[in-house]
């Protein structure tokens, strides 16, 4: 058997596209669990510093352009679109760096997890909820979680490419 490093690239992007599609059944189970039990505006007490909301956001990220007349549904799948062909072009060229492609495939698993809800509701189904001290942070979901942890691990990729000098 071979190691991931000498895997042929079609086997690497047979990999990276089952990550991204773990992401996005996670994402839309979850999302599924809170649109079964809740009701908009619902939460539930977790612990002193997390709730379980169901919240529908038309924006993006911290519900910016949530209050524009609707175009954002469509430019907002238009742009996952995008990035996701964008993102299965690069991990064809790069698939074998494996920090660098697994943050790209979280951040397309996350994309295409939110691209889903807008086709299929007009808006994200958001649902954790952090806070402390009487201070709230935005809702988020699953598929946020993986946009952001994969935005952090390009973030490292690139600190440790530019300390290695390449």
């Amino acid at each position: 058997m071979r190691s991931a490093s000498t895997k042929s690239p079609s086997s690497r992007m047979g990999l990276w596209l089952g990550i991204a599609l773990l992401v996005i059944l996670l994402d839309q189970f979850t999302k599924t669990l809170i649109l079964g039990h809740f009701q908009l505006g619902d939460s539930r007490y977790v612990t002193s510093f997390f709730n379980v909301v169901r919240v529908h956001n038309t924006g993006a990220a911290f519900s910016f352009l949530a209050g524009a007349s609707g175009w954002q549904r469509w430019f907002f799948v238009g742009l996952g679109t995008v990035a996701t062909i964008f993102i299965i072009w690069m991990l064809r060229r790069h698939g074998q760096q494996t920090l660098f492609a697994t943050a790209l495939t979280l951040i397309m698993g996350g994309a295409i997890g939110n691209v889903v809800d807008r086709l299929l509701h007009g808006y994200v189904v958001d649902f954790i909820q952090l806070h402390w001290a009487g201070w709230y942070y935005p809702s988020f979901n699953v598929a946020d979680s993986a946009i952001t942890v994969g935005a952090v691990l390009l973030i490292w990729d690139e600190i440790r490419r530019v300390r290695r000098g390449g």
